[in-house]
């Protein structure tokens, strides 16, 4: 018997942190596959798309033995979800089939060998090791992972580049029309390393990392990166491209004007239901101690408001996408933000008041 009388939640868990790199149609099969290896009484689940691989374990009590098996990780988790909440399942191998029983349950899945199984092979020889807590280092990602392009031609910017340099650890990601920028202080000194994880690795380590004081260890070698929290291991391999200068694209605008966050992610929000559906421009107009919000479309509807503000610069009128003003203040944890302005043509950086660790910066669009 592979598994014998297990709860059926005990099973799902490790099949949701591996299944999310999982499609189901791959051109290997067996990339379709879990690959579940029983040593003793503990259980390992690989999974792969031969540039992402997830392992997880689980501890039983089972009857100590030594087998593998691959399997439809997709099939075999939705079978599971639909049993019964107080399922006990029984996972039983045989002529190259999966017997799953739960009561009167009975469902067969094809295997496929797992010594077929292609494992990531380690490449983290004279990696930099570094320590963070994984609420530090989810926090880290978030930030700044809504700044990535996706699918771009420029294949280096569909990922966050990862900067180490002593006790600092930088993220930064930028689609080309807007950047973000974020750091943190480690507490310990390492030598500087520069890598691009790729789009989908950083959306899988948002996903499983959680908001604790628990320890990540995270190794970062030239081609490859493997990132362990809990019972999960992540091993990725990195973008080869040179990710831009983005010291270069952080402007310093002496105009500026510090909001209440709610307050203008509301307004902007309200603002855009009248926006052009396809390019999503709105124009912030600052005049003395007021900022408007304005937008309008094709149809000639308009739509603005006006918010009260500490500005005194000059009368400044700038577009700008409005998504991305809204992802840049969906992510900010802060009470308060400041806007700081150059010219018409200049972009906008957007910061929390007395914090230099995060910043935003969005390029301006006519409209």
């Amino acid at each position: 018997m592979f598994i014998d009388k297990i709860e059926k939640e005990a099973l799902i868990k490790p099949l949701q942190i591996t299944g999310g790199i999982i499609e189901r149609r791959q051109p290997l099969p067996i990339l379709s596959n879990v690959l579940i290896q029983k040593t003793g009484s503990k259980f390992r689940f690989v999974s792969t798309d031969l540039e992402i691989q997830i392992t997880t374990f689980m501890g039983t009590d089972q009857a100590p033995s030594d087998e593998s098996i691959t399997v439809a990780a997709k099939k075999l988790q939705e079978i599971l979800r639909v049993l019964p909440d107080d399922s006990k399942v029984t996972l039983d191998v045989q002529d190259s089939k999966l017997q799953i029983k739960a009561g009167k349950s009975r469902f067969n899945l094809q295997t496929l060998p797992a010594v077929d199984f292609p494992q990531v092979s380690d490449q983290l020889k004279d990696a930099e090791k570094i320590q963070l807590k994984q609420k530090q280092f989810r926090e880290l990602l978030g930030a700044v992972q809504y700044a990535m392009a996706q699918q771009d031609i420029r294949y280096y910017l569909n990922g966050v580049l990862l900067v180490v340099d002593g006790h600092v650890l930088k993220a930064v990601a930028t689609d080309g029309h807007r950047l973000a920028y974020y750091s943190i202080t480690l507490g310990s000194s390492y030598a500087k390393r520069e890598i691009i994880l790729p789009r989908k690795t950083i959306g899988e380590l948002f996903k499983l990392l959680s908001d604790s004081e628990d320890d990540v260890a995270l190794e970062l070698a030239e081609t490859q990166v493997r990132v362990t929290f809990s019972d999960v291991t992540v091993t990725s391999k990195v973008i080869d491209g040179k990710f831009p200068d983005y010291g270069k694209v952080i402007p310093s605008h002496s105009n500026h004007v510090t909001l209440e966050r709610l307050v203008v992610l509301q307004a902007l929000q309200r603002v855009s239901i009248l926006s052009n559906e396809k390019f999503r421009g709105v124009r912030l107009v600052l005049t003395e101690k007021n900022l408007r919000i304005v937008s309008s479309n094709s149809e000639q509807e308009e739509a603005q408001e006006d918010l009260e503000s500490d500005y005194h610069g000059p009368a400044l009128d700038v577009g700008f996408n409005v998504n991305y003003l809204l992802d840049g203040l969906n992510n900010i944890s802060s009470q308060h933000v400041v806007f700081s302005f150059g010219d018409p043509n200049s972009s906008v950086l957007i910061t929390k008041p007395g914090d230099d660790n995060f910043k935003y910066v969005i390029m301006p669009m006519r409209i």
